[in-house]
């Protein structure tokens, strides 16, 4: 049975008479999708605007899935459409070439007396932080008791403000040092 509802949907959708609609949606025993086809099949009402067409069955899906509006067929190929997780992956990968990138070209340069000692590149400093924490950090703090001194180089970490702390933390060291001798 349609519905009175149901015909001025129908009737909203396809821009059809009540009549038009009334009739549609009986022979297609209330489905207004399928009546907005027929209609449009028939000429009575206008293609959606953007070109698309109006689908009923999931046989009807398919079929408008291999063929483009000029009825060449398309491929399959669902490399055709990357999804949203391939694009984040995308993303993500293209972010963490960038930092590893900079961590490469910044330096983290250990020297003792004004003289380079050696100079890492800062993506292994992370590396070696992650992998041994609590042995890595005794470890320069000890360095900075024995005369070592730290300081950035490159184009991200080589700023005055960053070394200038990296000096401060330096003075600290030494300042602690004499106190403990006095």
């Amino acid at each position: 049975m349609v519905t009175l509802e149901q015909v001025e949907k129908l009737r909203e959708y396809a821009n059809v008479s009540y009549d038009e609609a009334k009739k549609a949606l009986e022979k297609n025993e209330g489905d207004i999708l399928q009546a907005l086809i027929d209609l449009e099949q028939e000429g009575k009402t206008k293609s959606p605007q953007d070109g698309g067409k109006y689908i009923y069955s999931a046989a009807d899906y398919e079929d408008s899935e291999k063929t483009e509006g000029s009825g060449k067929k398309k491929s399959k190929d669902k490399r055709e459409e990357p999804s949203a997780f391939k694009d984040n992956m995308n993303r993500f990968f293209k972010w963490l070439g960038e930092i590893i990138h900079k961590g490469n070209v910044n330096l983290l340069v250990i020297q003792k007396h004004g003289e380079n000692v050696i100079k890492l590149p800062v993506t292994v400093v992370v590396i070696f932080l992650l992998v041994g924490f609590w042995f890595i950090i005794p470890l320069l703090v000890v360095g900075l008791f024995l005369n070592f001194r730290y300081s950035f180089e490159g184009p991200d970490l080589g700023s005055d403000k960053v070394n200038r702390v990296m000096d401060n933390v330096s003075q600290a060291a030494e300042n602690i040092k004499q106190d403990i001798k006095k």
